[in-house]
């Protein structure tokens, strides 16, 4: 297929555009295979070069031969585009809605894309299993690189390389395969060197309602206990939701065949409840009646915060149960690629301070979330303005970096990244030039041959100028478990990505610039300071009867 037999009016002269916070801008409207671009000669403004990927959905408006059509993106703003001409407008906005809804993701930008920066770093080759593992090596000999999903038959989810107990065979591993949901068996999440502890995770057992039995997959789950131990297995769904599963050949781990265990049942709401409340918050923040009471009303109507409280919570109580209790943990919910993946990244992030860190949480994500597994093309085909009916669309990365935020903005001395880095993966998730979130799971990207085809973030991430505009000018070294508080009052809507295109950012970028000025400030007194400690100390040791009593 050629993007040109989709492009009916490739260029139209005359396009205003219109942005919040922003002059309007007139000039030339054109459309590319991928992109929609605006130029204009005037002095100092900037084009618009969006790609259809962004587009959520448009919406048409007439009057008189004066079209306009409004433009709503996956990253959540909303720019509107005056089009001179009925027959121009119905062109482009039917060409758009063709260019932006393409299901081959070999027609996708990424595979067009060609850098125009030098790639330093090979971003496809930073975080492979057995680089990882080699740290893993040098903590414990208790864990071993398995190579038994090496065609992805085992588990079409899982790399070709997962970390299990020493002890436990590939064939053991096949038999539970089949005794999990979509052959999720239980794999290493994150090693706590502190105590040897472990956090694990995986599909829904089995059991149906006939309470079908494993004894692999308990040989499986109790090699990762010391001996007189027990372990927590936190199921992210509500005793009723488990129970509900059964009917449809799931389940949970029962007390008589787990008795080591103690099972913990928390209530993450699944992915159809969290796009229907993505949506209600999106739509809350455009509210423009200007009455707080009706604000307010609306944003608690959306449950997001609840989400964000309750995600946020067990992720709190996985890291007490590994760090203070001194307990092995397994997490799973369902599929074990949305709730199961929150939590375990997130406690990672409570845990371990190396996940603080820009290379640290880029690993995190590339381990807990695109290895794992995540469905990344399905869950952000649509995000808040889609006009299609929902199928598996859910903001559940979105939410995860929305608990991020929560527990930067808590310790904002912790985090060697600031919020435009969040604010970055959130965008580039949804839409990007780069191959990273394409596909669905390893086998997916393999087959598609990303890592030769396309260019991956994590290469432009990781360039010097790039890394400096992500750092976090506050950023001190923190090695302890950090505590984020849960209460209501400490949780806040995250207005960087939510209230981003309603306000003008200019207060925040003058504080933010005003910040650094001080810290930079600081420094040059702290050296001052420093100089001068040196400069008596070495007057002290040429003159004895200068030294300080």
């Amino acid at each position: 297929m050629e993007f040109a037999e989709l492009i009916k009016t490739p260029r139209v002269d005359g396009v205003v555009l219109h942005r919040p916070f922003m002059p309007t801008v007139e000039g030339t409207l054109c459309l590319t295979g991928h992109h929609l671009i605006l130029s204009s000669r005037q002095d100092n403004t900037e084009e618009l070069w969006l790609l259809h990927s962004n587009i959520d959905s448009i919406e048409k408006r007439f009057v008189g031969s004066l079209g306009s059509i409004i433009v709503k993106c996956k990253d959540l703003r909303v720019i509107q585009l005056d089009i001179p001409g009925m027959e121009e407008c119905l062109n482009i906005a039917s060409s758009i809605e063709a260019l932006s809804t393409l299901d081959l993701v070999s027609l996708m930008y990424p595979f067009f894309y060609r850098p125009m920066f030098e790639v330093i770093e090979d971003g496809w080759n930073l975080f492979l299993p057995e680089d990882v593992f080699k740290d893993l090596e040098s903590m414990t000999d208790e864990w071993r690189l398995s190579d038994v999903n090496k065609d992805f038959s085992v588990c079409p989810s899982y790399p070709p390389l997962v970390a299990v107990p020493k002890d436990v065979d590939d064939e053991t591993l096949k038999k539970v395969a089949t005794f999990r949901h979509s052959g999720r068996f239980p794999v290493l999440s994150y090693y706590h060197k502190k105590n040897g502890m472990v956090m694990m995770r995986a599909g829904q057992p089995l059991t149906g309602t006939n309470g079908r039995r494993c004894k692999e997959d308990e040989k499986l789950i109790n090699a990762t206990l010391r001996p007189g131990k027990r372990g927590y297995i936190i199921d992210t769904r509500t005793i009723n939701v488990a129970q509900q599963a059964k009917a449809r050949g799931g389940g949970f781990e029962t007390e008589a065949n787990y008795p080591q265990w103690r099972r913990i049942h928390k209530a993450i709401e699944r992915s159809n409840i969290l796009q229907e409340s993505l949506i209600k918050l999106v739509e809350a923040c455009n509210d423009q009646s200007h009455s707080m009471d009706r604000w307010l009303s609306k944003l608690e109507a959306s449950n997001w915060q609840t989400h964000v409280k309750e995600i946020l919570t067990t992720a709190c109580l996985a890291a007490q149960c590994i760090d203070r209790e001194g307990a092995s943990v397994l997490v799973h919910g369902t599929e074990g690629t949305d709730s199961t993946l929150q939590v375990t990244s997130l406690a990672q992030i409570i845990l371990d301070p190396a996940c603080r860190t820009i290379r640290g949480f880029q690993g995190l994500v590339e381990r807990e979330w695109l290895q794992a597994g995540h469905p990344f093309q399905q869950r952000c085909a649509q995000s808040a303005y889609s006009n299609s009916k929902p199928r598996q669309e859910a903001p559940s990365f979105l939410l995860f970096l929305d608990c991020v935020w929560q527990i930067l903005r808590q310790f904002p001395c912790s985090f060697e990244f600031s919020e435009s880095f969040l604010v970055l993966l959130f965008e580039h998730a949804y839409a990007s030039q780069f191959g990273t979130f394409l596909g669905n799971s390893t086998a997916e990207r393999t087959k598609l041959s990303l890592p030769e085809k396309t260019v991956s973030l994590w290469s432009w991430v990781n360039r010097p100028q790039e890394l400096e505009r992500l750092t976090n000018p506050l950023f001190e070294a923190n090695s302890l478990v950090i505590w984020p508080s849960v209460a209501p009052q400490s949780l806040l809507l995250w207005e960087g990505v939510f209230l981003r295109w309603n306000r003008s950012s200019r207060c925040f970028d003058e504080a933010y610039d005003e910040m650094v000025h001080i810290i930079e400030y600081n420094k040059e007194l702290q050296n001052k300071v420093n100089s001068l400690r040196r400069q008596l100390a070495e007057l002290e040791t040429e003159d004895p009867l200068l030294q300080t009593p």
